[in-house]
């Protein structure tokens, strides 16, 4: 059984919004593998379903980007999901947009829902990372940044990294991260059109 956490803030006004691609790809996964509608549980959004033979979870936390730990505890601690069945998808400044990275374990790299489920269940779960660009200019345009929408062509290139990311998890959920994270690595940048 696994659980896949994507990373987001909660309400209309962040829908869109850089720092909710988690978000964005949970979606796209619940809706590529027809798992049941969200319902509001573990202060959280969660549906139930397959994939690849794999029974689980996808979990949006609503508890706000800093406290995704607080839900992401109570969804694994309920269904008795071990940190290495736990998948978090989520925003990386530090990747252009475009590109996908995945791992297990690491550091937060300053995202602070990263650094919230580390608290929660210890940082040796699953990573997907999808990159989101890093803003120009002094250091305090970062939370403007992650909380701004993308522009027209953005939104196309991150269309397509949503779209990679739902269509391979099942390659994770099977192979493991070493064959997931190989095949992301060699998969060619998207680029703006």
């Amino acid at each position: 059984m696994f659980l896949i956490v994507g990373l987001g803030n909660p309400g209309a006004e962040y829908a869109n919004t850089r720092h909710n691609a988690g978000f964005m790809a949970a979606e796209a996964i619940a809706e590529e593998y027809g798992f049941g509608g969200f319902r509001a549980k573990f202060d959280g959004l969660i549906a139930e379903g397959e994939i690849a033979g794999e029974k689980g979870y996808i979990l949006k936390p609503q508890t706000f980007m800093n406290l995704s730990g607080n839900s992401v505890v109570k969804a694994a601690n309920f269904y008795k999901i071990l940190p290495q069945n736990v998948v978090v998808i989520h925003d990386d400044m530090d990747l252009p947009l475009g590109k996908l990275k995945a791992k297990i374990g690491g550091g937060s790299g300053g995202h602070n829902g990263l650094k919230s489920i580390d608290a929660a269940i210890t940082p040796n779960y699953n990573r997907i990372r999808i990159g989101i660009g890093r803003p120009q200019g002094a250091k305090g345009e970062v939370v403007d940044f992650v909380l701004s929408r993308f522009g027209k062509a953005e939104a196309l290139v991150l269309a397509r990294s949503v779209t990679t990311v739902s269509q391979t998890i099942g390659l994770l959920l099977q192979k493991g991260m070493g064959e997931y994270a190989s095949m992301l690595g060699q998969l060619p940048m998207e680029k703006e059109v």
